[in-house]
Order: structure tokens, then sequence, then C-alpha cells
């Protein structure tokens, strides 16, 4: 309660908002900054939720224990998303070309995932050429870019003949899980359990101990 009381005499407009957004207030606490005079400096972090995720797939998950897995991290995500300036996290799921040749099959992929990616999107391309970054790494990129009030983030996963060039291009980042070649449908699961696992770091919850 005394935390809640110091928040409002710094900025009372900022909690009452935070209050109606459902917003834990230990995370508005530490998320909103104030200037030494108790005159809020910059802008409150309080109108929440502020970025999407959205995961675009070739291919389609069977119903079966990696779905079941998949759709767990995805809702286990939105539970603490929420309260961490986040919109939730999507899956977007394609079907996968049925070309003859590979270069074929990338070029039409790429096309089908370039349409569902939405505008004023940031793309992370997962793609076996990407960098291998820690956990904590990772949450630090997603804490920034909703920071940056990045209005969506995409994660996108190729198919068998992996993503294309133009779109590895155009990704501000891409990663790896090793130099490993995974199907696509663990990798999807692995980036699922990714980002939860981002989402309690800034969260300093105890599921990721390192």
């Amino acid at each position: 309660m005394s935390g809640i009381l110091a928040a409002a005499r710094r900025g009372l407009r900022g909690v009452v908002t935070a209050w109606r957004a459902n917003v834990d207030f230990r995370t508005f606490v530490r998320q909103t900054r104030f200037a030494r005079s108790g005159q809020v400096r910059g802008e409150v972090f309080a109108e929440m939720p502020t970025m999407r995720l959205i995961l675009i797939s070739i291919g389609r998950l069977k119903q079966g224990p990696e779905r079941e897995l998949a759709e767990r991290y995805r809702e286990r995500f939105d539970d603490l998303g929420r309260k961490l300036g986040f919109r939730g996290l999507d899956i977007h799921e394609i079907a996968e070309s049925r070309a003859r040749d590979g270069a074929t099959r990338m070029t039409e992929e790429a096309a089908a995932i370039s349409a569902a990616i939405p505008e004023k999107s940031l793309l992370v391309a997962l793609d076996e050429r990407g960098e291998n970054i820690d956990s904590a790494t990772f949450a630090g990129h997603l804490g920034r870019w909703r920071d940056q009030q990045v209005p969506n983030t995409i994660f996108a996963i190729g198919g068998a003949d992996g993503l294309s060039p133009e779109l590895r291009r155009k990704a501000k980042l891409t990663m790896a899980f090793g130099c490993a070649t995974w199907p696509h449908q663990m990798v999807r699961i692995m980036v699922l359990e990714q980002i939860y696992r981002a989402a309690t770091i800034l969260a300093g919850h105890p599921y990721h101990r390192a």
C-alpha cells in the first residue's frame, strides 16, 4: 500500500490510468521515471498494453503434444505479458507452398509471410544462419522494443526451404537455436518458450534461473 501511495503522490493521473488498465503497481512504479522535483519526466508507462507479438509460421501444427505445448507457452505469456506492456501473442499459420522447386516455394512462402505482416512492424527472422543469443539478451531486446513503442514485433519461421534472402534482409534481428537444423514445428515451440521466458525475466519471475 505504501508503494501505491508513493506513486500517487508523484503522479496521481498515471496511477489512475494504470488502475484502469489493470497494471501491476510494482511494474508501474518500476517502469515510470520521475524527476527529483516529483514531476513526471518523460511518458508514463501506464498506457498499457503497447506492443503486440505475432508469430508467423509456414506449416501447421497438428493436434497433439506439440500443439498443446505451444499453446501452453502462448497462454502463459498472455497472462504475464499484459502486465508488462504487451498486447498478447498471436500465431498465424500459413500453408506450405506446393511448388516443385525450392526457390519457387521459398518465394511464394515469403510473399505469404509478407502479406501477413501489419504495417509498422519489427521483424525477427528465425534462421540457422542467425545470431545465437542468450535468454537475457533476448529479453532485453523485447523490453527495449516495447519501451520504444513498437506496435508489432513479428517472428517469422520459414518452411523446409527456410526464409528467403529478402525477408532475412528486412529483419531487425535474425535468431538461431545453435548450428543445428530444426523442424519448423520444434522451432515454433522453442520460440514461444523463449518469449515466455523473456517475459519472466522482465517481470523478475523465478522461472528463469541463470
